[in-house]
């Protein structure tokens, strides 16, 4: 589900009210543990930290007017959408996410390739998404993201 909001705020007032609580945890969580150089905003509807156009100039190739995302927080119908474009981009960080996931929570991990699903607001695990969040800088996501998509070959 996408929010036709402009700020944060917004996003929350929009969002059902049994869910407020769970999803300002999590925007702090990341918040507080991102590397500095990633810039929060509304992107695509929803709580996203992008990397700056005046960091990265080129933008996303699929947009290039539009910053490069790397983590979005999304309300959707059933759950909170957690995607982190690292996990998608790293499959040395993917494998460690799973590998992680069951230390932290007692439910069954959700998750395509970049989307991890929490349905349980009781068993969101935060302490495993803080350390997730502080394992890749700007630098360090630019360099991963051109590796695995080449502006210049299409």
């Amino acid at each position: 589900m996408q929010y036709e909001v402009s700020s944060l705020e917004e996003y929350f007032e929009s969002i059902p009210k049994e869910r407020v609580e769970s999803v300002r945890k999590l925007y702090l969580t990341i918040k507080d543990n991102l590397p500095n150089g990633f810039e929060e905003r509304i992107n695509y509807g929803h709580i996203g930290f992008v990397v700056p156009h005046s960091t990265y100039p080129k933008g996303y190739h699929c947009d290039p007017k539009s910053p490069l995302p790397f983590i979005g927080i999304a309300s959707q119908k059933n759950f909170i959408s957690l995607y982190h474009m690292g996990i998608y981009a790293d499959l040395e960080l993917y494998n460690w996410f799973i590998e992680e996931y069951p230390k932290h929570s007692k439910r069954k991990l959700d998750m395509g390739k970049g989307c991890i699903r929490l349905k349980k607001m009781d068993d969101i695990p935060y302490d495993l998404i803080k350390e997730l969040v502080s394992k890749i800088n700007p630098e360090q996501w630019i360099k991963l993201y051109e590796s695995n998509f080449n502006p210049q070959k299409e």
